[in-house]
């Protein structure tokens, strides 16, 4: 069986773990995680950033940092894993779905102005498959509304808007080091903070709502509880583990957007019988997934028991969270008509480091068998 997914060690990782042990510290904030937080200052640009122990974790604390309230309304796309909605939605704020594009999963920023009332207080995005959202016109909308702009880059790491890295341009943005996404640590993820007036206050709710960096860096003579917070920061282990991946980025994105192209230029010529993914202009590729949309849902799921049955494991995706049990609880059923197409008839194909040549030319030519047979 071709896995859909196979987490890449890049053979440093444990030399650093043992490393970090060795220091006597592997609790948070330590040798390692200084590193990673440096690289990402130096190497990617982020103005700030803390790492956490998930990207849940990092949204969790950006609805802290944007003080959402009960009945504040934050616009988030349907299209999208539970954890964009959820953090806001643990605060009390009612969740606004937005819908897709018809031609991409991202969110249709010529929506959003119709969507804004006097309540919002956010919007959160969501870079598909690491594939940009019209970032230009979101700001636009937001900044003339005095709204926040959550970037919601899991899937995002080293990719562009123009020339800006996804997660530079919103108020707040959130990355995830799940063992499925192109840089891991098994579980862990990171805030970045674009907007210096949430500098202090964000490493104080990252240490359990205590100003305990501030304390070891020699600027309060104690600790003590200053606001509401969490434990979100992660072990030195989790952010050794991810330095080794961090070094070697560039070879792993060169892998991983081989392949992707690999998929594009094979099966670009039976594009008509499925659709490929859209990049916009503005957008770039970092090789995270790649999808096929087929025509329906039944023919999706006929596609995919096509290639389990030939030892190929491919997935769908999201299931458009505005039809949801829990969100339908307590609001009306709305039509988004183009998030519930992406969440009935898109397919993931497999896409990792060790996916062999020869591997990805047969779940190719078992693609274009089944449109052929």
């Amino acid at each position: 069986m071709i896995p859909f997914n196979k987490p890449y060690m890049t053979g440093d990782e444990l030399y650093y773990i043992k490393d970090a042990v060795s220091r006597g510290k592997i609790s948070g904030n330590g040798y390692y995680t200084q590193k990673c937080h440096s690289f990402f200052k130096e190497k990617i640009g982020f103005r700030n950033c803390l790492l956490t122990s998930s990207c849940t974790d990092a949204l969790e604390m950006a609805a802290i940092l944007l003080n959402i309230q009960p009945e504040d309304e934050v616009i988030i796309p349907s299209y999208t894993f539970v954890s964009t909605a959820n953090a806001f939605a643990l605060r009390g704020a009612k969740i606004i779905f937005a819908d897709s594009y018809e031609n991409n999963p991202n969110i249709d920023a010529n929506t959003l102005a119709k969507l804004i009332t006097k309540k919002t207080k956010a919007i959160v995005v969501v870079h598909y498959g690491g594939v940009a959202c019209d970032m230009d016109t979101i700001m636009a909308v937001a900044n003339q509304n005095n709204i926040y702009v959550v970037e919601d880059a899991a899937q995002a790491i080293d990719s562009f808007y123009k020339d800006k890295s996804l997660g530079s341009i919103g108020h707040l943005a959130a990355f995830s080091f799940h063992e499925t996404k192109n840089i891991i640590s098994g579980e862990g993820g990171m805030l970045v903070i674009n907007d210096e007036k949430f500098d202090k206050r964000a490493e104080i709710i990252w240490e359990k709502g205590t100003n305990r960096s501030a304390f070891f860096r020699g600027e309060v003579d104690k600790y003590s509880w200053v606001d509401i917070g969490s434990s979100f920061l992660p072990s030195d282990v989790t952010a050794a583990f991810l330095f080794a991946q961090l070094e070697n980025l560039n070879k792993i994105q060169k892998r991983r957007i081989e392949i992707w192209n690999r998929y594009y230029e094979n099966l670009k010529e039976f594009e008509g019988k499925f659709r490929l993914p859209f990049i916009p202009e503005y957008a770039t590729v970092n090789g995270h997934l790649f999808y096929m949309i087929c025509n329906s849902e039944n023919e999706r799921d006929s596609l995919m028991s096509y290639l389990n049955t030939n030892n190929v494991f491919a997935v769908f995706h999201y299931v458009s969270l505005h039809k949801s049990k829990f969100y339908l609880k307590e609001n009306l059923l709305k039509k988004l008509s183009n998030c519930e197409n992406f969440s009935d008839s898109l397919v993931r194909l497999p896409l990792f480091y060790e996916l062999e040549i020869k591997d990805q030319l047969r779940i190719i030519e078992l693609i274009k068998d089944f449109y052929v047979k």
